[in-house]
């Protein structure tokens, strides 16, 4: 099984090991773009994995601070009172880079750039770049990933089609 992200067609694929679709999500990726270095923003390309799973056992539109829960339960209220508020609900799959130089240690490294996959408020676009780096979800569809993808699991992060 592999995780397969097109930051072009902002889509989230979840395939077989002959490659054979499994499930596909509307996701949305850096508004910033593509790009590996601390700080800047982006979604990192190239090969990840699962790193963490964290969330499981909180209830939908559970809200996330270093991926700790906060006893906070999103709302368009709570919305409407934080929004300049970056919101990680529900759900998050962690990622860690596997290509050294590329998207692991040093500068580039995704894990301590803290890229998750993970849930958003239903009024977040999907099918368009808008994130802070991270693959943003639906709270249904992350919901969907979490429980079908286990830790260690490949997550290739494409920027061409």
């Amino acid at each position: 099984m592999i995780v397969r992200i097109s930051i072009p067609r902002q889509e989230l694929a979840l395939l077989d090991d002959a490659g054979g679709p499994l499930g596909r999500w509307s996701v949305s990726t850096a508004a910033n773009g593509p790009g590996e270095t601390f700080g800047s923003l982006c979604t990192p390309r190239g090969r990840h994995v699962v790193r963490a799973k964290i969330g499981g056992d909180q209830p939908v539109n559970a809200v996330f601070v270093r991926r700790r829960p906060t006893g906070e339960i999103y709302c368009p209220e709570l919305g409407a009172a934080h929004p300049g508020r970056d919101w990680i609900l529900t759900r998050i799959l962690w990622l860690s880079g596997c290509e050294p130089g590329f998207n692991r240690l040093g500068a580039v490294d995704t894990m301590r750039r803290y890229i998750y996959i993970h849930g958003s408020p239903e009024s977040a676009a999907m099918g368009a770049p808008g994130s802070h780096g991270c693959i943003r979800m639906r709270n249904a569809d992350i919901l969907e990933l979490f429980v079908r993808v286990p830790v260690g699991t490949p997550v290739l992060i494409d920027a061409d089609d």
